[in-house]
Parts: structure tokens; C-alpha cells; sequence
């Protein structure tokens, strides 16, 4: 039996739009994610005075006093209101097992997306996809990692990679529709939670790609067996923006001449943001899909695109 995760924390504000990257920047701290969204659905986003909803993430109690103070210092340099915060402990939950049933097979471009509840056949001309995401992110029903699947179509019409990286693979979705469409690939996949990583082997050997695909827990980019194997050809990363922007140095140094980067988990607003700090390194955007208020951004690293193929180093240890 798999040890239980330990229950969520949840933070939340609600302050208006013009003030919400300020107040993003003081919630950091306190979180291990953050997410926004429209506090009425039915505002216009485009408005500063309009209401967002920011929301923090994490295994661990919020410092309440510490944050109260973050917020009173951002607020009194706002010259605004200070938003009053809003605790909740959420208990552990497979949600996305607890609904897949109430989600229809997807179809992302070329990649028919579906799970073991799915009686029906793959439609001709598809790739089909397994996926029990269980309690990992990435069943293809939201809008990234759907984004991230068209993507990968696109891109493999162009042309073929050898050596790509899935950066917090989650279910492992994205990686699995690599192996499976791309002639001689093998794909590394990491996740900084040991459970997704499990979960994403599990995907693997369900659509037969198990010796195509390595699996590693990894916080951002620091395992070894993800360095030796550099530079890569393509990196996909389907996470947030915050650590987007945080590691695009790493990504830069991890991504070969002539390589591609597919980056998604970014509200449309966060583009500029998760851009700037890529273009510092160098990247050029090369593509964007934009799917109910999500981006997924596609770059590429300017250089030599002739494909030398050799083997992967494979990790010493393989966790799964």
C-alpha cells in the first residue's frame, strides 16, 4: 500500500487586477503554488479594476503572521486596501480518479486521449493515449497540458527528436505521446513528487512505451542523471509560471543549439513574464497556443539544427 500524502494548505486573496503581480510577488514566500482567476466569471479580465482571486499551495501551515505582514507592506506600497487572507486545510483527495469518469476521451491534433473506463476504439489516423493521471497532474482535460499535446503534434510533423526532456511529467501524458509518436525517441520524464513519477511508470507500461521512457524524481533540473544526459533537443515543462521564470537559466544551459522548449502552465497574462526571462537566455519565440485563458509558449534556441543521434546515458538507478 502507497504512503498517504499529507493534506494541502490553502491560501487565498482577492485583490483587483492591477494589483495581483505585487501581491503574487508577497504570496510566493508562503507557497509552493499559486494560480489566479477571475473572481467573477463573467468580468471582463482586461479590466484593472476587475476582481482576481489568487490562491497559494502547499504541504505546509502558512506562517499566518509572517504573511499578514507581507501583505501590510505590499498594501501601504500599493497605497490600497489590504486584502484579508482565507485559510483552508484540504484533505488528501485522488480527485482526478474520483472524475475521470465524467470526462469523454480528448483529441489533442493526432493524440486521442482516453482511460481504462474508454470502451469504445481509437478513431484511424490517431494515437491513442491511456492515461490513469490518479493523483497526478495530466489527463489532457485541461487546457495545458491539451496545449502541450498540440504542440508536441506540430512540432513532429516538422521534424524528429531524439533526445527530449518532460520536465514535471506529472501523469507522464506528455512523455508517453513523445515515445509513441516519435520514431527512435527516448524520453526522459521527472517530477519532484515520488508519487507522480510512480504513476507516470505505470502510464508508460500501459501504453507499451516502458523501454522508451526513464522516470526520475527531481527537483527542477538537479538530478544528475538529467544533467549527464544534456544537452537535450527538445524540453517540455508544464508546471507554473513562477518556477518557469525561475529556472529558464537551467533550461537555457540544458537545451541544445537549434533545440525546442514547450512551456505551459501560464495564465495568457504571465507570457511577458515567462518570455522575458527565456529571452535572456537567448530563446525566440517560435509559437504560442492559447486555450481558455492559458498559453503554451514554444521557443527555440538559435544554432546548428543538424540532428547527431547517440544513446541516451541511461541513470544509474532507476526509481520506478
Amino acid at each position: 500500500m502507497s504512503k498517504p500524502r499529507p493534506d494541502l494548505w490553502r491560501v487565498g486573496i482577492v485583490t483587483p487586477l492591477k494589483y495581483l503581480g505585487a501581491f503574487e510577488t508577497a504570496l510566493e514566500p508562503f507557497a509552493e503554488s499559486l494560480s489566479s482567476f477571475l473572481a467573477d466569471p463573467d468580468a471582463d479580465e482586461r479590466e484593472e479594476d476587475v476582481l482576481w482571486r489568487l490562491e497559494g499551495h502547499g504541504r505546509t501551515p502558512p506562517d499566518r503572521t509572517a504573511l499578514a505582514a507581507a501583505l501590510a507592506v505590499t498594501a501601504a506600497v500599493l497605497s490600497c486596501p489590504e486584502p484579508e487572507p482565507d485559510f483552508a486545510r484540504i484533505a488528501d483527495t485522488d480527485w482526478v480518479s474520483a472524475n475521470m469518469r465524467s470526462f469523454p476521451p480528448i483529441e489533442a491534433g493526432r493524440f486521442f486521449v482516453h482511460g481504462s473506463h474508454f470502451e469504445g476504439t481509437v478513431p484511424g489516423g490517431h494515437i491513442g493515449l491511456l492515461v490513469n493521471a490518479g493523483p497526478a497532474f495530466g489527463s489532457g482535460e485541461h487546457a495545458t497540458t491539451f496545449g502541450c499535446l498540440l504542440a508536441i503534434d506540430r512540432l513532429l510533423r516538422r521534424r524528429r527528436f531524439f533526445r527530449p526532456l518532460d520536465l514535471g511529467c506529472g501523469s507522464g501524458i506528455l512523455g508517453i505521446a513523445l515515445a509513441k509518436a516519435g520514431r527512435g525517441t527516448h524520453v526522459i520524464a521527472a517530477d519532484i513528487d515520488p508519487l507522480a513519477v510512480h504513476v507516470a511508470a505505470g502510464n508508460a507500461r500501459l501504453n507499451q512505451v516502458r523501454s522508451r521512457t526513464s522516470f526520475l524524481v527531481s527537483t527542477g533540473y538537479d538530478a544528475r542523471a538529467i544533467g549527464r544526459a544534456a544537452p537535450y533537443d527538445l524540453i517540455m515543462a508544464n508546471i507554473l509560471a513562477i518556477p518557469l521564470r525561475a529556472m529558464a537559466a537551467d533550461l537555457g544551459r540544458h537545451l541544445a543549439p537549434g533545440g525546442v522548449a514547450v512551456l505551459s502552465g501560464l495564465l495568457n497574462r504571465q507570457e511577458r513574464m515567462v518570455l522575458a526571462a527565456h529571452r535572456l537566455q537567448g530563446l525566440v519565440l517560435t509559437g504560442r497556443i492559447r486555450r481558455q485563458g492559458w498559453s503554451t509558449l514554444i521557443l527555440s534556441k538559435p544554432g546548428d539544427t543538424t540532428q547527431r543521434r547517440r544513446a541516451l546515458p541511461m541513470p544509474k538507478r532507476r526509481p520506478i
